[in-house]
């Protein structure tokens, strides 16, 4: 007898807890903001930089279906899959792949803005002053155009998840959840946590000693 082909999950632990963690996470961020609490609101603003950096690196190193080199795919490959063809990957089609990245980059670009930004009255960013006026101006564009530009890809990235999950019946969030689901499995084994975990507190105490050492106002007399 044949031996049975063995399973894999498609989506590592890394990949479902950084997921999940991003998306409890800007919910808060916006309450935060709005409740002017600006001291949890940079909290998990810094919760969301090391996500996104892990991720990054994890796209790099990390499990086959979580390196963008597994679902990031040129122009031709993108006209071939809108013309009805297959997607390379079993995890990502290639909208959804370039999807996952551009969220990335705005999340990213979010998260660092603002720590140069300042609600001008009890708040400043801990690099506000490390930048020039000009810079911190430019970040406070960014700040609050990515988070207008990230909620509109929210918004179409849901419903491309509900087109898939109800419309052509891909259980993607089952996937997401618990790691794999019937038609969503992975070709190789993960890549083990500890590896993301590690990659983690490096980022995260790098980052530390960078707000320890974050220059400081000077006294006014």
């Amino acid at each position: 007898m044949a031996a049975e082909k063995q399973s894999y999950p498609l989506w590592d632990v890394t990949v479902r807890i950084i997921h999940w963690s991003l998306v409890l996470c800007l919910p808060l961020a916006w309450w935060t903001a709005e409740e002017d609490n600006y001291d949890w609101h940079s909290k998990i603003g810094y919760t969301v930089l090391i996500l996104v950096a892990t991720r990054i690196i994890w796209g790099i190193v990390g499990s086959r279906h979580a390196r963008f080199s597994d679902f990031i795919v040129g122009p031709s490959a993108i006209l071939t899959y809108l013309r009805g063809g297959g997607a390379r990957s079993e995890g990502h089609n290639p909208l959804g792949g370039w999807a996952v990245v551009f969220l990335l980059m705005l999340l990213f670009a979010q998260a660092f803005s603002g720590l140069f930004n300042s609600d001008d009255v009890l708040f400043n960013g801990p690099f506000y002053y490390a930048a020039s006026s000009e810079f911190r101006d430019f970040m406070g564009v960014v700040h609050e155009t990515a988070f207008d530009v990230l909620l509109a890809l929210i918004i179409v990235h849901v419903a491309a998840v509900l087109f898939h999950q109800f419309r052509l019946r891909e259980k993607l969030v089952q996937a997401m959840i618990r790691g794999w689901a019937e038609g969503k499995q992975g070709l190789s084994a993960p890549v083990p946590f500890w590896m993301a975990l590690f990659i983690a507190v490096v980022l995260a105490v790098g980052f530390g000693v960078a707000l320890e050492y974050a220059p400081q106002p000077q006294p006014m007399w």
